[in-house]
């Protein structure tokens, strides 16, 4: 389904939204970032598929490749520990403390004591772990029933204490939320709710550095994007919000258009952009796109979104299945790419309306569109990525080894 937003606007970038993301933060977030030894130094790689713009009947399709981001393996590793810093320095103003030297690990002695807590559908549970284990303070993170056992040992192996709950994703949040207030512990969570907007504000302002390598690339600049179309996952709206944002500030009325896309079963953002408000999922809410199985819109990231976002979109699991294959066989000029099942959902929804002449019409899609999207993770899940590709994410990384050796040569 594809509906396109009456309320998005092509103007500059309005200055209270100023107030919740913007390229300063992005940035400062960005120099704080270049500190935490668990990020890679270097950009992530902005991949060209010919092959697959020919084959869509798109004029350029570029793909960010956020799985080598980190060891996590997913873009989370952007928002957590910038909301992780964000945090202790707004509890303790006054002793003058140094952003890098927290997430260096420096001030372990003093964070002792602090509890942080998070619900997660994996990712973002497993960047707040990290963070909290480097920073020195302590983690607590709430796992709902569909959390694989898989990313559980992951999130562990970061020295996080695992609670699990009966219930889906949203009732995990609930339950952070109330554990944090019984303990005098800290929710550091990507979505927001009522009273509850600074943390949520900071994970996304970790985001805008995907967008920022992104105009660096791809030589745009506020003149002229170099994409017509940039598709961006939904899940609560954080990454969208993040991400948008930045290019809508950089090149104001001349940003691209935006394109969200989310899970059938997990619609809150379709359902937001129907309704004009934050609003929930009508679906179970049960995807294997596990981290876009959100059931409720963040209120903030909307604040971002209504007026930026001109199409809304929903798939089906099989389409981002279909994606992370045919991403995971490349071609001739496509490199081999390992890309988990949320990772995938932005190709997936350019297939999608591709393969509907009326859909791609309503989404401005054709011969000359410019299309970027973001591949969120990669093999997360590593047993999940082989049972939904049919081959391990090892094997697919030997095949894209072997086509960067034939590239070179």
């Amino acid at each position: 389904m594809l509906i396109t937003n009456k309320r998005a606007l092509y103007a500059d970038y309005p200055d209270e939204l100023k107030t919740i993301l913007s390229v300063e933060s992005a940035e400062q977030s960005r120099a704080w970032l270049s500190n935490w030894k668990l990020l890679s130094s270097c950009a992530t790689p902005l991949w060209e598929l010919p092959d697959a713009a020919a084959r869509l009947g798109v004029a350029r399709l570029s793909i960010k490749d956020e799985s080598v981001r980190s060891p996590l393996g997913s873009f989370k590793a952007l928002g957590a520990p910038i909301a992780l810093v964000r945090l202790v320095l707004r509890l303790w103003p006054e002793h003058d403390l140094d952003p890098k030297g927290l997430i260096q690990g420096r001030y372990k002695e003093m964070l002792t004591n602090l509890v942080v807590i998070s619900a997660t559908d994996g990712n973002h549970g497993k960047a707040l772990a990290a963070a909290a284990h480097t920073l020195g303070c302590n983690c607590v993170i709430v796992l709902h029933a569909k959390v694989s056992a898989e990313r559980e040992r992951a999130i562990a192996a970061y020295g996080a204490q695992i609670i699990r709950i009966s219930g889906n994703y949203d009732e995990s949040v609930e339950e952070a939320a109330r554990l944090a207030k019984e303990n005098g512990w800290h929710v550091v969570s990507d979505t927001s709710y009522e009273g509850y907007e600074a943390i949520p504000r900071d994970v996304m302002q970790g985001y805008g550095a995907i967008a920022a390598e992104i105009v660096e690339q791809s030589e745009s600049h506020a003149a002229e994007c170099a994409f017509t179309h940039v598709f961006l996952q939904g899940g609560v709206g954080g990454l969208a919000a993040g991400v948008a944002s930045y290019l809508w500030e950089i090149h104001g009325r001349k940003r691209p258009r935006f394109v969200v896309v989310e899970p059938q079963q997990a619609d809150c953002l379709y359902q937001s952009a129907l309704e004009g408000r934050a609003a929930k999922a009508t679906g179970s809410v049960d995807s294997v796109m596990a981290g876009l199985a959100c059931g409720e819109t963040s209120p903030l990231a909307w604040k971002i979104l209504e007026p930026c976002v001109d199409d809304f979109m929903t798939i089906r699991d099989e389409d981002a299945i279909g994606a992370m294959r045919r991403l995971a066989a490349g071609t001739g000029a496509d490199i081999p790419l390992v890309v988990g099942e949320s990772g995938a959902a932005g190709y997936a929804g350019l297939e999608v309306l591709m393969q509907d002449s009326q859909l791609a019409r309503a989404a401005g899609l054709n011969g000359d569109s410019r299309v970027l999207v973001i591949s969120t993770e990669g093999a997360t899940a590593p047993a999940v990525y082989s049972e939904c590709v049919g081959e391990t994410a090892d094997s697919v990384l030997s095949r894209q080894a072997h086509w960067l050796g034939a590239a070179v040569r």
